[in-house]
């Protein structure tokens, strides 16, 4: 009998293509190991058997422990694996992206590098936050001033609608308890949506760092796709939290955000909005270029791309090189 060790890796060709994945599986308080080419999630219930090759991205939440096998076969098929805060929303750490492709890297590296499409894209979050203003000729910081605006009026409205007083934006890094308590629940509010966006981002294999309305910090990108829902989202809540008790609101936030998002399925619209910000073209398309394919070019001249694994030395030397 062969052992598990001994079991050949998956080729591609084998592979679920990403698009017929599911996009996340969360699990917690269990111990996650392995049953031939399928994971076990294992708690005081029972047993469930879940095939490996069709995960997307698995989020580890409280209490889960996984084992060495468990991993190498969500390593074999691709899958991602992310260590997060009960129901996703925090992120601690994690394991390789979910695709194989590098299609959505390298065009969130061509965007951001060109100084006009780095803009197109900020114009393109702004669209999503505020579907009522097109945006097209605003300069960059004209969208910083007609966002401040928004996210003020955003403020007042939400005070408003739940009679909750407020004074303004009051926010001291390190020192959460020194702010009111609305204030309290709408930076738990933010701190979970990092999390969120933050498991998507690198679950996509996209850079954390390259921001196209944040910069100069390592989670510019976070930053940016987490501030798409805060006036629609984030505050909203806040504010209902605040109105409901002064008491224990970072708490509540936390579990009345983590209800929402999976209300909301959130975390699929993360994806979705990623794509349509970094690869316009692929709108509607369940996959982005590259996802389903497991292929290594190199570049050459002009742009172009030649296939791998041959010899370049001159005509009449090409051939294999592999190792």
């Amino acid at each position: 009998m062969s052992t598990v060790s001994r079991r050949p890796a998956l080729t591609p060709r084998q592979l679920t293509r990403t698009g017929e994945r599911l996009s996340f599986i969360y699990l917690e308080r269990c111990t996650v190991h392995r049953d031939a080419n399928a994971i076990t999630a294992q708690d005081a219930e029972g047993t469930t058997h879940i095939p490996s090759a069709t995960i997307g991205t698995l989020l580890l939440g409280p209490g889960t422990r996984v084992t060495h096998q468990a991993m190498s076969v969500l390593g074999e098929t691709g899958a991602a694996v992310c260590w997060v805060g009960e129901h996703g929303v925090r992120y601690y750490a994690s394991g390789r992206a979910l695709s194989r492709s590098s299609a959505l890297m390298e065009a969130q590296a061509r965007q951001w590098a060109n100084a006009r499409s780095r803009l197109a894209v900020a114009r393109g979050m702004y669209r999503l936050r505020f579907p009522d203003e097109d945006p097209a000729h605003l300069t960059r910081h004209e969208l910083l001033g007609h966002e401040g605006k928004r996210v003020k009026d955003c403020y007042r409205a939400q005070a408003a609608r739940t009679g909750v007083p407020w004074r303004g934006r009051r926010y001291t890094p390190g020192d959460f308890s020194s702010g009111d308590a609305v204030n309290q629940a709408i930076t738990a509010a933010a701190q979970c949506m990092y999390g969120i966006a933050h498991a998507v981002v690198t679950s996509l294999g996209c850079s954390p760092a390259l921001g196209f309305i944040h910069s100069g910090h390592e989670l510019s990108f976070v930053l940016d796709i987490a501030d798409l829902y805060k006036t629609e989202i984030g505050i909203p809540l806040a504010f209902d939290i605040a109105a409901q008790d002064e008491e224990d609101t970072g708490p509540r936030t936390r579990r009345a955000l983590r209800d929402r998002i999976n209300e909301m399925s959130l975390l699929n619209r993360c994806v979705d909005d990623i794509k349509h910000l970094l690869l316009p073209e692929t709108a509607g398309s369940t996959t982005a270029p590259g996802d389903d394919r497991d292929v290594v070019t190199l570049h050459s001249d002009h742009g172009h791309q030649v296939a791998s694994g041959i010899n370049y030395d001159g005509p009449e030397d090409y051939g294999d090189d592999l190792w």
